[in-house]
């Protein structure tokens, strides 16, 4: 197991807490804060991004640096620079891990991993959430009690139009009868996915104990650990030198073009 610390940055498009005084009161140093400030207490290295920071703070240079991406937005998904969501594109199926928060679900880059609309049903109205964790044995859910009880939040319903998870970890009950998928995982070419659907800005869900250590487990799973010497990862190569001799069988082949990426 790698012994350095895993490297993470915590991207946030920082709206509502610069917006709206109620916002600002529960995360005073932005949500990005709240969450990055128990990750380094937790041996993280975090750094921060958000949408005003020229290439919203994701540049190449931070990209190659980091081993997980936490990705939270909501009302700014639009101006997100395509640009920057292609570079983030790339970095995870090279193995960089990305964990989507909450409202997250609607931002480009998921879209772009799921190549689904992520659409759902939602209702405000403050009402008790009840997270099952229905996965004991993986590693996100590690040192959790049979749920994680929310006494206000955001109510989230199916269907969620996602593909189908490599694997289901939580399912979220509400007061008002709706349940919903609420983590999921996925592997895209080398790179991890985890979404985790708490975190509305106006309650303080990121202050909960439960919710930062699914976070941080969820960053400890994501970060690459397996092959890289494997090829068809984001380009095609042509192995022209075979591992063993191929017999000459007299077959003249037609001279076409290929593709070159």
């Amino acid at each position: 197991m790698d012994a350095t610390p895993c490297r993470v940055t915590v991207y946030n498009e920082f709206v509502h807490e610069q917006k709206n005084e109620d916002v600002r009161r529960l995360y005073p140093d932005g949500i990005h804060g709240a969450i990055g400030q128990y990750l380094s207490g937790d041996g993280f290295a975090v750094r921060y991004a958000t949408l005003d920071m020229p290439e919203h703070g994701l540049t190449d240079e931070v990209l190659a640096d980091t081993d997980v991406l936490i990705w939270w937005g909501h009302v700014a998904h639009h101006k997100v620079s395509d640009a920057v969501v292609d570079r983030v594109q790339s970095r995870i199926l090279n193995g960089m891990g990305l964990i989507v928060l909450h409202s997250g679900h609607l931002s480009k880059i998921f879209r772009r991993m799921m190549g689904t609309s992520c659409g759902l049903c939602w209702r405000e109205a403050a009402e008790r959430e009840r997270l099952w964790v229905v996965n004991p044995n993986h590693e996100i859910t590690a040192g959790l009690g049979r749920y994680i009880e929310l006494p206000n939040a955001e109510m989230y319903g199916e269907q969620f139009d996602i593909p189908e998870p490599d694997e289901l970890l939580f399912i979220s009950w509400f007061e008002g009868g709706e349940v919903f998928r609420s983590g999921c995982v996925w592997h895209r070419g080398r790179g991890r996915i985890f979404y985790f659907r708490p975190g509305h800005e106006t309650y303080p869900v990121y202050h909960n104990q439960d919710i930062l250590r699914v976070i941080a487990n969820g960053c400890r799973w994501a970060r690459f650990r397996g092959n890289t010497q494997t090829f068809g990862i984001e380009v095609c190569p042509n192995i022209t030198e075979p591992l063993e001799p191929i017999e000459d069988k007299g077959i003249v082949f037609a001279q076409i073009d290929h593709p070159t990426a």
